[in-house]
C-alpha cells in the first residue's frame, strides 16, 4: 500500500482473507480446520501489524506470505490452549458450539491439542533459530500461567480456614494473566518484528506494546463473562478482594454469597475493570508512538489498534472504552 490514510478496518480484514487462505493450504487435518474456524485472529493480526510497521509496507511477497505462515504458529498454539483449557475448566461450549472434547472425547482433544502445537512448532523451526526458540519461550510462558491458575484455584477450595490476603491474591491473578494470556500477545508482536528482519530495542517496545494489549484483553474477556453471569475462580475472589475494604476468609466464598456480592458491586466491578482496560490501553498506545518504531502509515494503525480490539470485545456486552 501506498502512503495514503489506511483504514484498521480494511487493513485487519485483507489480512484475516489471506490468513484463511493460508491456513487452508498450510493445514490438511480437517478436525484441526474445524477448531481454527470462528478464531478473531486477533493474535496473528497484531503480528503481522507488527511486521508491517517494521517493513513500511515496503516488502516483497515472498516476505509476506513468509510473514503470513509464521502468524498461522501463533494461531495454532493460541487455539490448542483453548482446547486444552475447555477440559481443565470442564467448558462444554466454544465459540457458540460444543467444545472438541465434548464432541471428539477427552483423549481425541488433548492428542489434537499437541498435534497444532507440532504444527505450530514445525512452522516456526522453518522460519529460522530466533521464531522457533519464541514459539518454546512463550509456549512455556503460557503453561507457567496455566500452572498458576490451575493451583490458585485449587488452593481457594481446599484450604477453606484460610484467610486470603487482597493484596497478595491480586498479584497473583495479575501474574496469572501476564503469563496466560498477555505472553502471547507480546511474542505475537516480537514474532512479527522477527519476520520483517527487525532487531535491537524495537523488537523490546513491540513485545511491551503486544503485552499491553494483552493484559486489557483479558480484563475485557473477564468482565464480558462476568456480565454474562459466568463465574470464574480466578477472577471472582480477587476481585472481591479489590472491592471490598476487608480481607475476606474462603469460608464464606459460596455460590450464593458470592453472586450477592457481584450484584451488590456490579458498577464498581465495571468501574474498576474499565479504569484497568484504559490504563493498559493508554500504555500501549504511549509504546506505538516510540522514536524506536519508524514513520509510516502502519505506524497510525499500530496506535489504532488498543482500542479497536478491545471495543471488537465489550460491544458484546454494550460497552467501550
Amino acid at each position: 500500500m501506498k502512503n495514503q490514510k489506511l483504514n484498521l478496518n480494511d487493513v485487519f480484514a485483507d489480512t484475516t482473507q489471506d490468513l484463511e487462505k493460508k491456513i487452508e493450504t498450510t493445514i490438511s487435518d480437517k478436525k484441526i480446520i474445524s477448531i481454527l474456524k470462528a478464531g478473531k485472529r486477533l493474535r496473528p493480526l497484531i503480528a503481522h501489524l507488527s511486521f508491517k510497521v517494521c517493513t513500511g509496507g515496503k516488502e516483497t511477497p515472498y516476505q509476506y506470505q513468509k510473514a503470513i505462515e509464521g502468524a498461522i504458529a501463533i494461531e495454532l498454539a493460541h487455539t490448542a490452549s483453548l482446547v486444552h483449557d475447555d477440559i481443565i475448566d470442564k467448558d462444554k461450549e466454544r465459540r457458540g458450539k460444543p467444545a472438541f472434547y465434548i464432541k471428539e472425547g477427552v483423549p481425541s482433544a488433548l492428542l489434537t491439542g499437541h498435534k497444532m502445537l507440532a504444527i505450530g512448532f514445525d512452522i516456526a523451526l522453518s522460519h529460522g533459530e530466533k521464531i522457533a526458540k519464541l514459539y518454546v519461550d512463550t509456549w512455556n510462558e503460557i503453561l507457567s500461567g496455566e500452572f498458576k491458575e490451575v493451583n490458585f484455584n485449587k488452593k481457594n477450595i481446599e484450604n477453606n480456614s484460610e484467610e486470603i490476603s487482597k493484596s497478595k491474591i491480586f498479584t497473583e491473578y495479575n501474574k496469572i494473566i501476564n503469563l496466560k494470556t498477555a505472553s502471547l500477545f507480546s511474542s505475537a508482536c516480537k514474532a512479527g518484528a522477527i519476520e520483517a528482519d527487525a532487531s535491537g530495542p524495537i523488537l523490546a517496545t513491540l513485545a511491551e506494546y503486544g503485552r499491553e494489549i494483552g493484559l486489557a484483553y483479558q480484563l475485557a474477556d473477564d468482565i464480558v463473562d462476568l456480565e454474562n453471569g459466568e463465574m470464574i475462580d480466578s477472577v471472582i475472589i480477587p476481585l472481591l478482594n479489590r472491592l471490598e475494604n476487608k480481607t475476606i476468609n474462603n469460608n464464606f466464598l459460596q455460590t450464593r454469597f458470592i453472586k450477592k456480592k457481584l450484584v451488590k458491586n456490579s458498577t464498581k466491578i465495571k468501574q474498576l475493570y474499565m479504569e484497568e482496560i484504559k490504563r493498559h490501553i493508554d500504555n500501549a498506545e504511549q509504546l506505538s508512538k516510540s522514536e524506536l518504531i519508524p514513520p509510516s502509515p502502519y505506524k497510525d494503525l499500530l496506535t489504532e489498534a488498543p482500542a479497536y480490539i478491545i471495543n471488537k470485545m465489550l460491544k458484546e456486552i454494550g460497552m467501550k472504552i
